[in-house]
């Protein structure tokens, strides 16, 4: 490790992940979007912007024969996924790509994936404040792939019977539901996430299905803090000791 880095422990899933101590650091919403994801043991599953791995690594703790590819255009980032996955001794089922989502089409046939995951960035091309911190625009601001490319590319790899759970911000969901519904993809589960019961919500699970029809269910909110501050019980089941 470099004096810029630091290494943190998800001691819940028995992991250990390095991350750039003044660089995009991953949150508690790749956790959460495991939790809501779920995927069955023995599943194909692809991470779209994966970062440094995190939920291909916590996945692979959690879903027993599950095989992942966790795809990263940023080279640092890249980089730093490929040594976790080392790090923690998971590089027979975690594979990293390094590859733009608009290039996967001549990686991968159609219909590749159980489930395809994303936490996609969430801000628009020239929108919001400009982080000073290295990595953390492009994690967070579109750069050559638009919310409209990420689920196209999330369709073409997930099978039929396929799923595809997204963890994006709510005010860009009446986007993502036209853009889902102009490609024919149909909204399965709906779950907003709340910082504390009386706060606005500050992200939204998503599950999708291509070539079937389906009513959404809207699940009941996840509140991710008590009013007396301490983690709520079910988002402290999913962090176990790592609070």
């Amino acid at each position: 490790m470099s004096g810029t880095e630091t290494m943190d422990e998800l001691r819940t899933y028995d992991l250990r992940i390095v991350q750039e101590r003044h660089g995009y650091r991953f949150s508690l919403d790749p956790l959460l979007l495991c939790a809501f994801a779920s995927p069955a043991p023995g599943a194909r599953v692809i991470d779209l912007g994966t970062g440094s791995a995190v939920i291909p690594l916590v996945l692979a703790r959690r879903t027993a024969q599950a095989i992942f590819v966790g795809v990263e255009l940023q080279d640092g980032m890249a980089e730093l996924a490929e040594r976790n996955v080392q790090l923690n001794g998971l590089a027979d089922r975690i594979a990293i790509l390094r590859d733009d989502v608009l290039g996967l089409r001549k990686r991968f046939p159609v219909s590749s994936f159980d489930l395809v995951l994303s936490n996609p960035p969430y801000r628009k091309r020239g929108s919001g404040k400009v982080s000073p911190k290295a990595g953390r625009d492009d994690a967070r601001h579109e750069s050559t792939a638009t919310l409209a490319d990420f689920l196209a590319a999330a369709k073409y790899l997930a099978k039929p019977t396929g799923r595809i759970c997204f963890i994006y911000h709510p005010a860009r969901l009446p986007e993502l539901f036209a853009e889902a519904h102009l490609q024919k993809l149909a909204p399965m589960r709906l779950r907003l996430v709340h910082g504390t019961e009386d706060a606005e919500a500050r992200m939204a699970l998503v599950e999708l299905a291509k070539g079937r029809r389906a009513d959404l269910t809207v699940l009941p909110p996840l509140i991710v803090r008590e009013a007396g501050l301490n983690y709520s019980p079910e988002v402290a089941e999913i962090l176990g000791g790592d609070q």
